[in-house]
């Protein structure tokens, strides 16, 4: 086995762990989830207690990274994925021992604390829908969301009363979910493509990602508008490596929600260039942008196969090789929670979607017809990792919008 050795930590660090050993690098894992293809792509795994949508624990995931750390040897850094956006605290300890190869803490804090995002978008002029830090007379303009989560399996219709601990408001806006993904060098950025979005409503989260599909085509002026805003929150920010920023369209019109401060959900998507993204993602790391886009010249959906009643344990399959994140046989996975990602390409996004659709129907329906496995049923359109792992062979019901 060859290459540097990199560090990975995230609530699924599959996407993480294949883009590494795309661009060459020997990657170290520490996740959630302990998927059978997480487990082949890395160089050494650990699996981490904690809630997906909420992140690893931190006492988990520090042992696990020191323990990773000593068994890789010299190592070129640590990347984070999803799950460390709540958590600056944790980001900060994380950076005083490993090189942290993407966003830095202080930039974090100021993109995912509600109240100084809307700041900074209002400073900069950028679209973004009202933010609330208390109960309103009339909620049901209004979606509650949690501080520092990470997707949208969160996001709840606003109702009477307290705010739920750590949650904020956020009024609602129309338009169809997309994501602009960038490099960027803590100054300026290199747009990479955008994608749209799709949700995958399930008990009471109405806001649950199913999948997504890129790149496909923005407003003109629409796409110039993101493109800046992003742009000028990268410079105020400092903001660093693989990012994206989720908006809404509505025809000419558009919001930004959020930007994602590390590599997200559409990475699957994205590093199918000529040039690997991991690799593009350090170099931004490090402040430097690349001369040649690493952009596919075709397109890509994915989508995540969500149970709707509890799986006692996964049957033993023959997975095919566009099924990703893969339970390992005799997980139990309960009702809600993610079965595995489909992916599909196509010579547009139209095409790309077709065939994902096709492909999440035919192992659907495969597994539907495993011995013993009544209890096996999926949502027509699923959600990428939900839940809370319990113990080594489960995956607890729960969920998120845009694991990003």
């Amino acid at each position: 086995m060859t290459g540097e050795a990199v560090l990975i930590a995230a609530q699924s660090g599959r996407a993480l762990a294949a883009a590494a050993r795309r661009a060459g690098y020997r990657p170290f894992v520490a996740d959630l989830f302990g998927d059978d293809d997480t487990r082949s792509l890395a160089a050494g795994y650990r699996r981490v207690p904690g809630r997906l949508g909420a992140g690893p624990g931190a006492r988990g995931v520090e042992a696990a990274l020191a323990a990773l750390a000593a068994e890789a040897g010299p190592a070129v850094g640590l990347v984070l994925g999803s799950g460390f956006e709540g958590s600056p605290g944790l980001m900060r300890r994380l950076a005083e021992r490993y090189p942290l190869l993407g966003a830095s803490p202080d930039a974090v804090a100021a993109l995912k604390d509600p109240d100084s995002f809307a700041a900074s978008c209002a400073r900069l002029g950028i679209p973004h829908p009202e933010i609330a830090l208390a109960p309103v007379a009339a909620p049901d303009s209004w979606l509650v969301k949690r501080r520092g989560a990470s997707g949208g399996g969160h996001v709840r219709a606003a109702r009477t009363g307290r705010l739920p601990r750590n949650a904020y408001l956020q009024r609602r806006v129309p338009g169809r979910p997309h994501a602009l993904a960038a490099l960027a060098d803590g100054r300026g950025i290199a747009v990479l493509a955008a994608s749209e979005q799709w949700t995958a409503p399930g008990a009471d989260r109405p806001f649950r990602y199913a999948g997504a599909v890129g790149p496909v085509a923005l407003p003109d002026g629409v796409r110039a508008a993101v493109v800046e805003a992003l742009a000028g929150l990268v410079a105020a920010t400092g903001l660093r490596g693989l990012v994206s920023a989720d908006v809404l369209v509505e025809g000419e019109a558009w919001w930004l929600l959020e930007v994602n401060p590390r590599p997200g959900a559409t990475l699957d998507l994205l590093d199918r260039g000529p040039v690997p993204l991991f690799a593009a993602h350090l170099a931004a790391s490090r402040g430097r942008l690349p001369q040649a886009l690493p952009v596919p010249g075709d397109a890509a959906a994915t989508e995540i196969l969500y149970a709707d009643a509890a799986i006692p344990a996964v049957p033993a399959l023959d997975w095919p090789d566009w099924a990703m994140d893969r339970p390992a046989a005799g997980s139990r996975i309960e009702a809600g929670a993610p079965i595995c990602t489909v992916m599909a390409e196509g010579a547009d996004a139209i095409a790309a979607r077709r065939a994902l659709e096709a492909r999440a129907a035919a192992l659907r329906a495969q597994l539907a017809k495993r011995p013993g496995d009544a209890a096996l049923a999926f949502a027509r359109r699923s959600v990428m990792l939900g839940g809370e792992a319990r113990d080594p062979l489960s995956r607890a019901g729960g969920g998120i919008t845009r694991p990003d």
